[in-house]
């Protein structure tokens, strides 16, 4: 190749992911990394736990220990231009602690770095996803969290089983996040999915996408992580929770089974919407 055929990229937003690793490929780490990167965006990746599971169960939780996990992320922090940050499942209490503490010293280098908190507590089928109870592991992330992304059952324990959407909305924006994403994929199957954004000095908006009938593995981190790719490369909120939502319903509808069980989002930048 000579000089004159070489045709580098421009460099592209970094955005930081703090996620459990997955080895049947469909969730966490795994899921983020080919999202991020299929929206133009280069993952830095820290994994917080190691798991034990397929695309139907998950069998063990294995935390990784905070000083290891800080000792990954600074590395990281000091080498390169964090434009966004990715949380998922921190694995235990201390380590959420860990990664808070580390999000507090980014943003007093960038103080309206964008940090997006799925607050993953389960698995599809209901298995626990932390050492510690999960609830109560997550709470450090809350006061660094510009938006959190839960789904209806999250939601509901995350807010002490209040049902009510606006009420859930206000409880978690008075801990912290200002921006609340309530994502309707777990509601009635005989509706559409209706994915709600509540924001600051009451701003609001709503989407509904058609229900696909099947289940898919790594759903609600495909989202967080379009999210945070689509917040790095400076989108303001609302748009980019639009377009975020636009390419996971694509992953999804073109999803595909490795195995039966939860079938797997297509995440591969063949993608024809905003990159």
């Amino acid at each position: 190749m000579t000089a004159a055929t070489v045709n580098y990229r421009p460099t592209p937003p970094c955005v930081l992911v703090f996620s459990g690793s997955d080895p049947s490929g469909g969730a966490g780490m795994q899921a983020d990394i080919p999202t991020i990167s299929a929206l133009g965006c280069h993952p830095l990746s820290v994994p917080t736990a190691l798991t034990v599971q397929d695309n139907v169960s998950v069998f063990a939780v294995h935390a990784l220990a905070p000083e290891l996990i800080q000792q990954q992320a600074q590395v990281l922090i000091d080498r390169f231009d964090i434009a966004a940050v990715k949380l998922g499942i921190a694995g235990s209490r201390r380590n959420a602690e860990a990664i808070a503490e580390l999000i507090v010293a980014l943003r007093r280098q960038r103080p309206q770095l964008p940090v997006v908190f799925d607050p993953v507590l389960a698995n599809g089928k209901g298995d626990h996803l932390s050492a510690d109870d999960a609830v109560l592991a997550v709470a450090p992330f809350y006061a660094v969290a510009t938006i959190i992304t839960p789904n209806l059952i999250e939601a509901r324990r995350l807010c002490g089983d209040v049902d009510d959407p606006v009420l859930q909305a206000a409880l978690l924006q008075q801990r912290g996040c200002a921006h609340v994403l309530l994502k309707g994929g777990h509601g009635p199957q005989q509706q559409d999915v209706l994915n709600r954004w509540f924001g600051p000095d009451g701003a609001y908006a709503a989407w509904t996408w058609p229900r696909l009938r099947d289940e898919f593995h790594g759903s609600g981190c495909t989202l967080a992580a379009a999210l945070a790719a689509q917040l790095a490369k400076g989108l303001e909120m609302r748009a980019a929770i639009a377009s975020a939502q636009q390419y996971c319903q694509h992953a999804l509808a073109t999803s595909y089974a490795i195995a039966p069980g939860q079938r797997i989002p297509n995440r591969v930048p063949l993608y024809a919407g905003e990159h």
